[in-house]
């Protein structure tokens, strides 16, 4: 068994996804190639100093041209063999463990800008009254989707609190409601507030929610048993609103982002909507109040 085939037993036996397996398992085969290549001799691991690690970061860097993003993955990968050899008793020390990662550019999530979110009001719009219209037995499911996505996008919730949501976390009226989100990051629970558009979209669901035994919200209206709709369920509709809307890579993260930068925009502190995200730290609700460049564009023009 090859050196590479055995760091790939160890990957698998920590429980790593395929997918990352995979990637580790490619970026080492990189470093193995190059370092071969760049000092003509057969890779081993006791054989790697820090100055190598410091000529392949500039080799990914520049002579490869990646972004720092991938730079900076590649590295890490180079940093777990290493590591991986020390567990091993195959080398004494980490040639890599004072190496500097690449310096990224912070970037803003993606969000819906105010013509965004029209657009994308407006293609569910049309496709509720294009199901009533035309394909009646679908009317429900898509008056679902378009309840389900203005909920999120107005309450701000991640799609697996979304989906858990049971009927008896809903406190609702004409004026007033709220969510108890019980599965939170980290099991915590809190309290979200409902304004007029959650409300809304929610009566409206309520309205023609099948009669069931499921106790979840939403409903996985086309299956044959009583059961809660799906993750992926979502992400489908919200990849067909997106096309409808024209606007790329419509998420359940790109809703919960929209939700917080639509509170910030009209001057809502953080601590409010750290609060109302579920974020146990404030430097993680701070990206919202980041400007993104759309906001730097306005910021020039102005």
């Amino acid at each position: 068994m090859t050196l590479l085939d055995e760091y790939k037993t160890h990957l698998q036996n920590e429980d790593l996804s395929a997918l990352t397996v995979i990637g580790y398992v490619a970026d080492t085969r990189l470093f193995m190639d190059w370092f071969a290549k760049n000092n003509r001799e057969e890779f081993a691991l006791e054989n790697v100093t820090p100055s190598d690690v410091r000529e392949y970061r500039s080799y990914l860097q520049n002579g490869q041209g990646f972004k720092a993003t991938t730079v900076n993955r590649k590295l890490a990968s180079l940093s777990s063999l290493m590591n991986w050899g020390i567990e091993s008793g195959r080398i004494s020390s980490n040639p890599a463990a004072k190496m500097k990662y690449v310096k990224q550019a912070v970037q803003s999530p993606k969000w819906l800008d105010k013509n965004e979110q029209y657009a994308l009001q407006r293609a569910m719009e049309k496709d509720v009254q294009l199901a009533q219209l035309r394909y009646p037995k679908r009317w429900v499911t898509r008056r679902r989707d378009m309840s389900i996505v203005t909920f999120m996008l107005n309450t701000g919730l991640r799609l697996s609190e979304t989906i858990s949501l049971k009927l008896d976390d809903l406190e609702i009226s004409e004026r007033k409601g709220q969510v108890l989100v019980r599965q939170g990051k980290g099991n915590k629970e809190r309290i979200v507030p409902l304004n007029a558009d959650a409300r809304e979209a929610l009566n409206e669901w309520l309205k023609v929610r099948p009669v069931t035994n499921c106790s979840r919200l939403w409903l996985s209206i086309e299956s044959t048993t009583d059961e809660g709709l799906t993750g992926r369920a979502v992400q489908r509709v919200l990849k067909r609103y997106g096309q409808d809307a024209d606007i790329e890579k419509l998420t359940p993260h790109v809703l919960r982002h929209s939700f917080a930068k639509n509170l910030t925009n009209k001057g809502v502190g953080i601590e409010k909507v750290a609060q109302l995200l579920g974020h146990g730290n404030l430097n993680t609700t701070q990206i919202y109040i980041k400007p993104d460049f759309k906001d730097l564009e306005k910021a020039v023009e102005d």
